[in-house]
């Protein structure tokens, strides 16, 4: 806080000085037996919101001035009762100023504690930070490495199925993008830039993602029942960022399902409206999630996975709020785990009437 006083409280500082002539006139105006200067204590209580800690040291001494030229000026009462007075009220000036002095080294001494910690907080934030950014690219890179080696097989047969492996480079490129997009996003939000939303197809994109884990839910012999409305409205959010928790969602279900025997796997993925908001849900038939566990489910560190690093959920969370959404967990009448997140709409565009 500065040593002078803060250009923003004008009214504040008027205020006191009409306060102080008030204290001053009725203290020099009334018998030595009234007590009236004790009341400056009050004004320097009060001061501490406006003043900076070397000002209140000023306004105190300040104070202690006005009652010896007040008592000076007192023509009325028995003298030595006023000196008794004057000692209380000076007394009292000075203790309320050693108070206000103290407390304001403690203000100090606090926030600049706080600033050690927020200076720790960002050194965790960029740990934090570069997980996120391994975490997020898993995805697209793991893509690109599975379609770099189907692209391998189809060239290798004889003859080369080109036409596949032309489809596998398409989606080398693709994933390649979406990589490139996350590390943009990424930065953006470094700089604290807000998410990039646009109006956009929201089952087109959930199709997207899915077609990026195809491969992999076959391989693990996973079922996929698809239940998408429509007639869904356009989303408003971040594309990119709500395909990121969309892919993350679907990767924990197929983690999920690979713990439990392969005639059981299946993925249930939904797509829909309620209250007035895109709502998406996936279930799987997995070993589900005990009933103690919700409230720590997006927890950042936090996992019930043997290797995991307990991140995706919390990051998930973070982006889905960033765009005005809520994502949550639910009991799933297939014993299996139950995720779902909401997104608001965009607004449909008016016609000009006639």
């Amino acid at each position: 806080m500065s040593s002078s006083a803060n250009p923003r409280h004008p009214i504040a500082l008027v205020a006191m000085t009409l306060v102080m002539a008030a204290i001053f006139v009725a203290d020099t105006t009334t018998h030595y037996e009234v007590a009236i200067a004790v009341f400056y204590a009050v004004v320097i209580l009060a001061a501490t919101r406006v003043l900076g800690r070397h000002a209140l040291l000023i306004l105190s001494v300040t104070c202690l001035l006005l009652t010896w030229v007040s008592f000076a000026m007192t023509p009325h009462g028995t003298y030595h009762i006023g000196l008794v007075n004057l000692a209380i009220s000076n007394a009292a000036i000075v203790v309320t100023a050693y108070l206000v002095v103290k407390m304001e080294a403690a203000r100090m001494a606090a926030q600049a504690m706080q600033e050690q910690l927020m200076r720790i907080a960002r050194g965790q934030s960029l740990e934090g930070l570069t997980t996120s950014i391994a975490h997020e690219l898993n995805q697209p890179l793991a893509a690109i490495t599975t379609s770099g080696h189907a692209c391998q097989r189809w060239l290798a047969q004889e003859p080369p199925n080109l036409d596949k492996a032309g489809q596998t480079l398409e989606r080398i490129v693709r994933d390649a993008g979406r990589a490139s997009e996350i590390i943009a996003r990424v930065r953006s939000l470094t700089k604290g830039e807000l998410p990039h939303k646009m109006a956009f197809d929201f089952n087109e994109a959930v199709q997207e993602v899915l077609t990026l884990s195809q491969e992999l839910m076959q391989t693990h012999q996973i079922a996929l029942n698809l239940e998408l409305d429509d007639q869904l409205p356009l989303a408003l959010a971040d594309r990119v960022q709500i395909q990121q928790v969309v892919g993350n969602l679907v990767l924990n279900a197929i983690d999920a399902l690979t713990l439990v025997s392969k005639r059981r796997r299946s993925i249930t993925l939904t797509t829909g409206l309620r209250d007035g908001r895109i709502l998406f849900a996936i279930a799987d038939t997995g070993i589900g999630i005990a009933a103690g566990l919700y409230e720590h489910l997006f927890d950042a560190f936090w996992t019930t996975k043997k290797d995991g690093i307990g991140i995706g959920l919390s990051i998930s969370r973070t982006i889905i709020e960033a765009n005005h959404g809520q994502i949550w967990a639910e009991s799933n009448a297939s014993q299996g785990a139950l995720f779902l997140f909401n997104l608001p709409i965009a607004k449909p565009i008016q016609e000009p009437a006639g």
